[in-house]
Protein backbone atom coordinates (compact mmCIF):
# COMPACT_ATOMS: atom_id res chain seq x y z
CA UNK A 1 0.00 0.00 0.00
CA UNK A 2 1.43 3.36 -1.01
CA UNK A 3 1.68 6.32 1.39
CA UNK A 4 -1.02 8.15 -0.60
CA UNK A 5 -3.46 5.28 -0.16
CA UNK A 6 -2.51 4.96 3.48
CA UNK A 7 -3.33 8.62 4.05
CA UNK A 8 -6.78 8.20 2.54
CA UNK A 9 -7.57 5.27 4.78
CA UNK A 10 -6.25 7.14 7.81
CA UNK A 11 -8.55 10.05 7.01
CA UNK A 12 -11.46 7.63 6.84
CA UNK A 13 -10.44 6.07 10.15
CA UNK A 14 -10.35 9.45 11.90
CA UNK A 15 -13.71 10.50 10.42
CA UNK A 16 -15.36 7.17 11.25
CA UNK A 17 -14.02 7.14 14.80
CA UNK A 18 -15.39 10.63 15.39
CA UNK A 19 -18.77 9.60 13.99
CA UNK A 20 -18.79 6.37 16.00
CA UNK A 21 -18.17 8.17 19.30
CA UNK A 22 -20.85 10.76 18.56
CA UNK A 23 -23.45 8.19 17.51
CA UNK A 24 -22.80 6.02 20.56
CA UNK A 25 -23.09 9.13 22.75
CA UNK A 26 -26.52 10.25 21.49
CA UNK A 27 -25.68 12.94 18.92
CA UNK A 28 -28.06 13.89 16.11
CA UNK A 29 -27.62 12.22 12.72
CA UNK A 30 -27.10 15.44 10.76
CA UNK A 31 -24.46 16.62 13.24
CA UNK A 32 -22.54 13.35 12.89
CA UNK A 33 -22.57 13.46 9.10
CA UNK A 34 -21.53 17.11 9.04
CA UNK A 35 -18.65 16.49 11.45
CA UNK A 36 -17.33 13.54 9.44
CA UNK A 37 -17.39 15.44 6.16
CA UNK A 38 -15.77 18.52 7.74
CA UNK A 39 -12.92 16.41 9.09
CA UNK A 40 -12.33 14.83 5.68
CA UNK A 41 -12.43 18.25 4.00
CA UNK A 42 -9.90 19.62 6.48
CA UNK A 43 -7.42 16.94 5.37
CA UNK A 44 -7.86 17.64 1.67
CA UNK A 45 -10.78 15.39 0.70
CA UNK A 46 -13.20 17.86 -0.80
CA UNK A 47 -15.89 15.31 -1.69
CA UNK A 48 -17.02 12.71 0.81
CA UNK A 49 -20.29 10.99 1.57
CA UNK A 50 -21.60 9.75 4.89
CA UNK A 51 -24.73 7.77 5.64
CA UNK A 52 -25.61 7.40 9.30
CA UNK A 53 -28.34 5.27 10.85
CA UNK A 54 -28.85 4.46 14.54
CA UNK A 55 -27.14 1.08 14.01
CA UNK A 56 -24.38 1.81 11.51
CA UNK A 57 -22.23 4.33 9.64
CA UNK A 58 -21.14 4.20 5.99
CA UNK A 59 -18.48 6.62 4.80
CA UNK A 60 -16.82 7.02 1.42
CA UNK A 61 -14.26 9.33 -0.17
CA UNK A 62 -14.30 10.55 -3.76
CA UNK A 63 -10.77 10.64 -5.13
CA UNK A 64 -9.07 10.11 -8.48
CA UNK A 65 -8.61 6.53 -7.45
CA UNK A 66 -11.55 4.12 -7.04
CA UNK A 67 -13.98 5.27 -4.38
CA UNK A 68 -13.15 3.96 -0.92
CA UNK A 69 -16.02 2.99 1.39
CA UNK A 70 -16.07 1.70 4.94
CA UNK A 71 -18.88 0.49 7.16
CA UNK A 72 -18.94 0.21 10.95
CA UNK A 73 -21.66 -1.37 13.08
CA UNK A 74 -23.06 0.36 16.17
CA UNK A 75 -24.57 -1.94 18.77
CA UNK A 76 -24.55 0.15 21.95
CA UNK A 77 -25.97 3.66 22.30
CA UNK A 78 -26.25 5.83 25.36
CA UNK A 79 -26.50 9.49 26.31
CA UNK A 80 -23.16 11.18 26.94
CA UNK A 81 -23.25 14.76 25.69
CA UNK A 82 -19.85 15.45 27.25
CA UNK A 83 -18.21 13.13 24.71
CA UNK A 84 -20.16 14.79 21.90
CA UNK A 85 -18.78 18.14 23.03
CA UNK A 86 -15.24 16.73 23.20
CA UNK A 87 -15.45 15.35 19.66
CA UNK A 88 -16.83 18.67 18.41
CA UNK A 89 -13.86 20.41 20.03
CA UNK A 90 -11.42 18.08 18.25
CA UNK A 91 -13.28 18.65 14.98
CA UNK A 92 -12.95 22.43 15.32
CA UNK A 93 -9.25 22.06 16.08
CA UNK A 94 -8.83 19.93 12.96
CA UNK A 95 -10.70 22.50 10.85
CA UNK A 96 -8.32 25.19 12.10
CA UNK A 97 -5.37 23.08 10.95
CA UNK A 98 -3.77 22.94 14.38
CA UNK A 99 -3.24 19.17 14.71
CA UNK A 100 -1.99 16.41 12.45
CA UNK A 101 -3.91 13.36 11.34
CA UNK A 102 -2.06 11.11 13.79
CA UNK A 103 -2.63 13.49 16.71
CA UNK A 104 -6.33 13.74 15.91
CA UNK A 105 -6.69 9.96 15.85
CA UNK A 106 -4.90 9.63 19.19
CA UNK A 107 -7.12 12.31 20.76
CA UNK A 108 -10.26 10.57 19.53
CA UNK A 109 -9.03 7.22 20.84
CA UNK A 110 -8.49 8.83 24.24
CA UNK A 111 -12.02 10.26 24.17
CA UNK A 112 -13.47 6.86 23.25
CA UNK A 113 -11.62 5.13 26.09
CA UNK A 114 -12.37 7.82 28.67
CA UNK A 115 -15.28 7.33 31.03
CA UNK A 116 -16.61 10.86 31.57
CA UNK A 117 -19.92 9.76 33.06
CA UNK A 118 -20.74 10.86 36.58
CA UNK A 119 -20.36 8.26 39.35
CA UNK A 120 -23.41 6.13 40.03
CA UNK A 121 -24.12 7.82 43.35
CA UNK A 122 -24.23 11.24 41.65
CA UNK A 123 -26.61 9.93 38.98
CA UNK A 124 -28.75 8.36 41.70
CA UNK A 125 -28.88 11.61 43.66
CA UNK A 126 -29.78 13.57 40.52
CA UNK A 127 -32.56 11.10 39.59
CA UNK A 128 -33.97 11.20 43.12
CA UNK A 129 -33.96 14.98 43.44
CA UNK A 130 -35.36 15.49 39.95
CA UNK A 131 -38.19 13.05 40.74
CA UNK A 132 -39.20 15.14 43.73
CA UNK A 133 -38.91 18.36 41.73
CA UNK A 134 -41.05 16.95 38.92
CA UNK A 135 -43.70 16.05 41.51
CA UNK A 136 -43.80 19.69 42.64
CA UNK A 137 -43.84 20.85 39.01
CA UNK A 138 -46.97 18.75 38.42
CA UNK A 139 -48.59 20.43 41.43
CA UNK A 140 -48.05 17.59 43.88
CA UNK A 141 -47.87 18.03 47.64
CA UNK A 142 -44.64 18.80 49.46
CA UNK A 143 -45.42 15.91 51.78
CA UNK A 144 -44.96 13.58 48.79
CA UNK A 145 -41.54 15.00 47.91
CA UNK A 146 -39.55 12.39 49.87
CA UNK A 147 -41.70 9.43 48.66
CA UNK A 148 -41.19 10.60 45.07
CA UNK A 149 -37.44 10.87 45.64
CA UNK A 150 -37.35 7.36 47.07
CA UNK A 151 -39.43 5.86 44.25
CA UNK A 152 -37.53 7.68 41.52
CA UNK A 153 -34.16 6.69 42.94
CA UNK A 154 -35.10 3.03 43.25
CA UNK A 155 -36.53 3.08 39.74
CA UNK A 156 -33.28 4.52 38.38
CA UNK A 157 -31.24 1.86 40.16
CA UNK A 158 -33.52 -0.80 38.68
CA UNK A 159 -32.88 0.51 35.16
CA UNK A 160 -29.11 0.50 35.68
CA UNK A 161 -29.11 -2.99 37.20
CA UNK A 162 -31.31 -4.65 34.58
CA UNK A 163 -29.46 -2.97 31.71
CA UNK A 164 -26.34 -4.73 32.93
CA UNK A 165 -28.07 -7.99 33.82
CA UNK A 166 -30.27 -8.56 30.76
CA UNK A 167 -29.24 -7.01 27.42
CA UNK A 168 -32.82 -6.75 26.16
CA UNK A 169 -33.99 -3.29 25.19
CA UNK A 170 -37.07 -1.89 26.93
CA UNK A 171 -37.12 -4.67 29.54
CA UNK A 172 -35.23 -2.54 32.08
CA UNK A 173 -37.61 0.40 31.63
CA UNK A 174 -40.63 -1.89 32.00
CA UNK A 175 -39.24 -3.44 35.17
CA UNK A 176 -38.29 -0.05 36.61
CA UNK A 177 -41.76 1.39 36.04
CA UNK A 178 -43.28 -1.71 37.61
CA UNK A 179 -41.07 -1.21 40.69
CA UNK A 180 -41.97 2.49 40.83
CA UNK A 181 -45.69 1.74 40.64
CA UNK A 182 -45.58 -0.94 43.32
CA UNK A 183 -43.43 1.15 45.64
CA UNK A 184 -45.63 4.23 45.18
CA UNK A 185 -48.74 2.18 45.98
CA UNK A 186 -47.04 0.75 49.05
CA UNK A 187 -46.01 4.19 50.30
CA UNK A 188 -49.54 5.55 49.89
CA UNK A 189 -51.09 2.50 51.52
CA UNK A 190 -48.75 2.85 54.51
CA UNK A 191 -49.63 6.51 54.94
CA UNK A 192 -46.19 7.82 53.93
CA UNK A 193 -47.57 9.18 50.67
CA UNK A 194 -50.78 10.93 49.65
CA UNK A 195 -51.21 11.30 45.89
CA UNK A 196 -50.17 8.11 44.12
CA UNK A 197 -50.62 9.59 40.65
CA UNK A 198 -48.31 12.55 41.33
CA UNK A 199 -45.71 10.33 42.97
CA UNK A 200 -45.67 7.96 39.99
CA UNK A 201 -45.53 10.79 37.44
CA UNK A 202 -42.61 12.44 39.19
CA UNK A 203 -40.76 9.16 39.68
CA UNK A 204 -40.95 7.99 36.05
CA UNK A 205 -39.80 11.29 34.55
CA UNK A 206 -36.06 10.40 34.79
CA UNK A 207 -36.86 7.33 32.66
CA UNK A 208 -38.64 9.25 29.90
CA UNK A 209 -36.59 9.24 26.64
CA UNK A 210 -36.62 13.01 26.19
CA UNK A 211 -33.34 13.24 24.28
CA UNK A 212 -34.37 10.46 21.87
CA UNK A 213 -37.63 12.23 21.10
CA UNK A 214 -35.83 15.54 20.54
CA UNK A 215 -33.22 13.96 18.26
CA UNK A 216 -35.92 12.14 16.31
CA UNK A 217 -37.77 15.39 15.62
CA UNK A 218 -34.57 17.24 14.71
CA UNK A 219 -33.51 14.46 12.33
CA UNK A 220 -36.91 14.49 10.65
CA UNK A 221 -36.73 18.26 10.25
CA UNK A 222 -33.24 17.90 8.75
CA UNK A 223 -34.53 15.37 6.19
CA UNK A 224 -33.04 12.23 7.74
CA UNK A 225 -36.27 10.29 7.57
CA UNK A 226 -34.90 6.81 8.30
CA UNK A 227 -32.96 7.88 11.38
CA UNK A 228 -35.79 10.12 12.58
CA UNK A 229 -38.41 7.40 12.28
CA UNK A 230 -36.22 4.72 13.88
CA UNK A 231 -35.30 6.97 16.82
CA UNK A 232 -38.94 7.96 17.18
CA UNK A 233 -39.97 4.28 17.21
CA UNK A 234 -37.33 3.52 19.83
CA UNK A 235 -38.57 6.38 22.01
CA UNK A 236 -42.17 5.25 21.54
CA UNK A 237 -41.35 1.68 22.59
CA UNK A 238 -39.50 2.96 25.65
CA UNK A 239 -42.49 5.11 26.60
CA UNK A 240 -44.79 2.14 25.97
CA UNK A 241 -42.68 -0.06 28.26
CA UNK A 242 -42.89 2.56 31.01
CA UNK A 243 -46.63 2.92 30.58
CA UNK A 244 -47.16 -0.83 30.50
CA UNK A 245 -45.41 -1.30 33.83
CA UNK A 246 -47.55 1.37 35.49
CA UNK A 247 -50.71 0.00 33.89
CA UNK A 248 -50.05 -3.45 35.35
CA UNK A 249 -49.72 -1.92 38.82
CA UNK A 250 -53.04 -0.09 38.52
CA UNK A 251 -54.65 -3.28 37.23
CA UNK A 252 -53.50 -5.13 40.34
CA UNK A 253 -54.70 -2.44 42.74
Amino acid sequence: MTQQKLDKYEIMDVSLLAGKIMLESGAETYRIEDTMMRIAASYGIKKSHSYVTPTGIMFSLETKEPTKTKLIRISERTTDLKKVTMVNSVSRTISQGNISLEEAYEMLQEIEATNVAFPLWVQLAAASISSGCFLIMFQGLWTDFIPAMFSGGLGFLTVVYFHRLIPIRFFAEFTASLVIGLLSALLVASGLGTQIDKIIIGSVMPLVPGLSITNAVRDLMAGHLLSGLSKGAEAFLTAFAIGAGIAIVFTLL
